[in-house]
């Protein structure tokens, strides 16, 4: 997808997060959103960086306290200090000078050992806009860390998506296509509002009208081709 379809999430995170910047002084500045995988939330968080010039950083499974900071610094276009208290630091001034928000995705990978701590420095130190984003576990995660936990302005839950999310999605991907809405609103059941899923199936359509010759698609069209819903097919036995 050439461009980013402004879809439910979006529009709840990047509320969000205006909120958040122009929030009164003394109150809190952590957004936090989560939700189920594939629900679109990096395509949220990438639509967010991109209307309010965010720095992003996406987490690994491997990242230290210090490997943490030097992704964010590199996205600052900072040369990292030599110590973590001096990063932790760094970022913070930038983060206070700029008025730019942070946003940390796929955060349960710092939540889940000692590295969360910093994100409770650097917010302490910067008191900037700093929007976390993960797994649905991420709540109970912060929950265990109240220094942070209690410095969250505002839950932002990923939705399912709507059926107005897949007409625009549909469209926005397959401007030539004409996919009426008995059919994705039975797409959107079947794979339980799961963007991800959605965007495998719509591919399929695609692919399977190109085949038939025709550019209009409906439940009658699609007969019983089924969706892909992440089950594995099973095995068959001679």
């Amino acid at each position: 997808m050439s461009k980013i379809v402004p879809l439910t999430n979006v529009g709840l995170l990047a509320s969000a997060i205006d909120r958040a910047l122009m929030r009164p002084v003394g109150l809190p500045g952590l957004v936090v959103q989560y939700g189920p995988s594939g629900y679109g939330k990096s395509v949220a968080a990438a639509f967010a960086a991109n209307q309010h010039r965010a720095y992003y950083v996406e987490c690994r499974d491997t990242w230290t306290k210090k490997a943490f900071l030097q992704a964010v610094l590199r996205e600052m276009a900072i040369i990292p200090a030599r110590t973590l208290s001096e990063m932790v630091d760094q970022v913070a001034e930038q983060l206070s000078r700029s008025s730019r928000p942070l946003i940390v995705d796929d955060v349960q990978y710092l939540l889940d050992k000692a590295a969360a701590n910093i994100l409770t420095d650097l917010y302490n130190a910067s008191q900037g806009t700093i929007v976390l984003i993960g797994e649905e576990r991420v709540p109970s995660s912060l929950a265990k860390l109240e220094r942070l936990h209690n410095r969250v302005l505002e839950w932002v839950p990923a939705q399912p998506a709507t059926l107005d999310d897949l007409r625009d999605l549909a469209t926005a991907t397959y401007p030539t296509l004409n996919i009426a809405d008995d059919l994705l609103e039975d797409l959107r059941r079947q794979v339980q509002g799961c963007l991800r899923r959605v965007a495998v199936n719509l591919y399929r359509v695609h692919t399977e009208a190109k085949a038939m010759g025709t550019t209009v698609v409906d439940m009658a069209t699609w007969g019983k081709k089924g969706w892909f819903t992440g089950e594995a097919p099973a095995r068959r036995i001679a």
